[in-house]
């Protein structure tokens, strides 16, 4: 047996005779390695990347500085920073592979996060918290924990004197939660397209799912994601003294619009990844195998429809796969308490299924919000899309084979991301990107992007595994 192998089995007998649920015990005595990696975890967790008051520089410069301990040479380990933008550096490290013709492999991650104010959180959402089996922190899951993996990943394959056949590449970018202010990896592939190129990327995404008693049902492979796009609604109006009021009041006519909007519902569209996705789904999960089914196969769009309602209504993470969203996410209006106001304006966050044009969508929110006074615009630029890459027995087999080690009989399924990563970008450069994970989360999410962000101490050490054992396949 491989030394790659024993490693494996060493982590799978260990699964299975707690029962794959480690025991409270078990948690609260992690591995030396794991005390290690934890170490690196709370310290990019701990290192503020927001775009309000954060650094991703100071971020990317802690975590070349472990690399660099861990014995790679600084022409290997380079910290790329705009010029106008110190705060906004980017990682980029390299394991050199002994088959210069070989194409790399990208390691991809991005490090800033998104805001949170301590006077919301529980906890202080900068500080790394063990309790209760998780660890809560804003960046907890998305997506400083991928991202210190990989930097963990080079750092163990170096301690184990492991040469790659092709060259492994980490990337920790900047901007992925605020793209339309700056993104890392478009400012990469335009200024250092080197750290970038590869054969194929692996990426954030998706994560494993778990059932509401903490039980692993699937692990998603993401081929292809959704176009996120910004839509502005606004309408003006002469507006006046608060003591007069008058019928023609912008915030009545936005929020009767929105309220329309809110109402209103796209089309369902289960795509090929999305009906392969629940095909897989149905063998695990008896409750709701039969809309999945006919979701995915079901010739009667009647049937269809009614089998996708109740997928919808079941999960809010099935309801976004099945079809394009939009929701309104920010509202500003008026400009003093005793004055009528002038303007009133909304921020609708779509995510639009592959295939469909981000302008067709705006005319059909101006159908649906039904005000011709209400101009609805995209602000900023609309993003690069890209067809899903093929999910080859190349990419595929390796992660079945490990998962299937670590945690016998759970699926590995194929899944569109309603979300947006900056696999939008690498794809659309040229380089395929698969979000893969093996970061088992609970069905609420998490509180990714929300409140009290948080992760189980056992999905993050066992994606830790995966994801190093994963490299270490693809690599040779």
């Amino acid at each position: 047996m491989s030394k790659s192998a024993g490693t494996v089995a060493a982590i799978a007998v260990a699964l299975i005779a707690f029962g794959g649920a480690p025991s409270r015990a078990q948690e609260a005595a992690p591995r030396p390695d794991q005390q290690a990696f934890r170490g690196l975890y709370e310290e990019l967790i701990e290192t503020n990347t927001t775009l309000s008051e954060g650094s991703c520089t100071l971020a990317s410069e802690r975590m070349a500085a472990r690399l660099l301990a861990a014995g790679y040479p600084a022409a290997d380990v380079r910290v790329l920073v705009p010029a106008e933008r110190p705060k906004d550096g980017n990682l980029s490290a390299v394991l050199r592979g002994s088959d210069p013709s070989a194409g790399a492999i990208l390691l991809l991650a991005h490090i800033d996060v998104v805001e949170a104010r301590r006077e919301d959180w529980d906890r202080d959402p900068f500080t790394l918290v063990e309790e209760g089996g998780y660890f809560h922190a804003r960046g907890a899951q998305d997506d400083k924990a991928q991202a210190a993996i990989w930097v963990d990943t080079l750092i163990r394959l170096k301690a184990q004197g492991f040469t790659p056949r092709r060259d492994i590449k980490i990337a920790l970018t900047c901007g992925e939660e605020t793209s339309d202010t700056f993104n890392g990896v478009s400012w990469l592939l335009e200024h250092h397209r080197d750290a970038l190129q590869a054969d194929f990327a692996l990426n954030e995404g998706p994560r494993g799912r778990l059932d509401a008693d903490g039980n692993r049902v699937a692990l998603e492979i993401q081929a292809g994601e959704k176009i996120y796009q910004d839509y502005r609604l606004e309408i003006t109006n002469p507006g006046g003294h608060s003591s007069r009021p008058v019928a023609d009041n912008a915030i009545y006519r936005l929020s009767a619009a929105l309220t329309r909007l809110g109402g209103y519902t796209f089309p369902t569209e289960p795509n090929a990844t999305v009906r392969a996705y629940f095909t897989a789904l149905a063998e695990v999960t008896p409750a709701y195998a039969l809309p999945m089914r006919e979701v995915a196969a079901a010739a009667n769009l009647d049937i269809r429809e009614r089998a996708a309602q109740r997928l919808s209504a079941a999960d809010p993470a099935w309801n976004a796969v099945l079809r394009t969203t939009c929701v309104a996410t920010m509202v500003d209006a008026g400009h003093a308490p005793n004055a009528l106001p002038q303007r009133a304006t909304a921020n609708v966050n779509c995510r639009i299924l592959p295939g469909h044009d981000p302008q067709a969508v705006r005319a059909e929110l101006e159908r649906v919000l039904a005000d011709r006074d209400i101009a609805v615009t995209i602000p900023g630029q609309i993003d690069p899309t890209s067809p899903p890459p093929p999910l080859s027995p190349a990419i595929v087999d390796p992660i079945r084979r490990i998962a299937a080690d670590l945690w016998p009989g759970v699926p590995v399924v194929p899944s569109m991301s309603p979300g947006a990563t900056d696999g939008r970008f690498t794809n659309a450069a040229g380089i395929p990107t698969y979000g893969v994970t093996g970061l088992f989360a609970d069905p609420d999410g998490g509180g990714v992007h929300g409140l009290n962000e948080r992760i189980r101490v056992r999905s993050l050490y066992e994606g830790r595994d995966f994801l190093f054992e994963l490299v270490k396949a693809y690599a040779r």
